[in-house]
């Protein structure tokens, strides 16, 4: 009767380590002999000044921090190339501050064309037509401010776009 305990335990163990979940975010889809990716400058299509900049930065700096991959200068020393246009961006008034009639809470939206592939055979790895982020941010109540506060608000919608653009090339959706 032990042993038949014993046997069923185990099935059920490997059963589980083989069933194939894992924890989100681990997962690597881009092939192993991809060790070095290009990113060139971005392309914007929008009329937001510099978003292209904030976006690349923010990208180039999550591969260095987050994965495996070494980024480089040159599309001629690199396994692969990422290239990106930035299709949308509109930021737009969610709430008015009553008294002054300003906004002071702001939406944007961001919308990227994305396309990782291998720079010898240019075989596609990854792409994204309509990889999309939104993001919230306030207004202070001093106008002179409103400025700072967008290129602040820029910087961490890059940077959040960045970490959900990585996680889709990693993972391969």
């Amino acid at each position: 009767m032990r042993c038949w305990g014993a046997w069923c335990v185990a099935v059920a163990l490997l059963a589980i380590a083989g069933c194939g979940y894992r924890v989100a975010g681990q997962a690597d889809t881009i092939p192993d002999e991809v060790r070095t990716i290009a990113i060139p400058p971005f392309v914007n299509q929008t009329t937001e000044f510099k978003i292209e900049q904030f976006l690349a930065e923010a990208v180039t700096r999550e591969f260095q921090t987050r994965t495996r991959f070494r980024v480089v200068n040159g599309e001629n020393g690199a396994d692969a190339t990422l290239r990106a246009t930035v299709l949308t961006f509109f930021a737009q008034p969610a709430n008015y501050d009553p008294n002054t009639n300003r906004a002071s809470t702001i939406n944007t939206w961001t919308q990227l064309h994305v396309t990782l592939s291998e720079s010898g055979s240019g075989r596609v790895l990854y792409q994204n037509p309509n990889l999309q982020h939104r993001e919230r941010y306030e207004v202070a109540a001093d106008p002179r401010a409103y400025i700072e506060e967008r290129q602040a608000a820029l910087s961490r919608s890059s940077e959040a776009m960045a970490r959900e653009l990585v996680s889709a090339v990693l993972e391969g959706f």
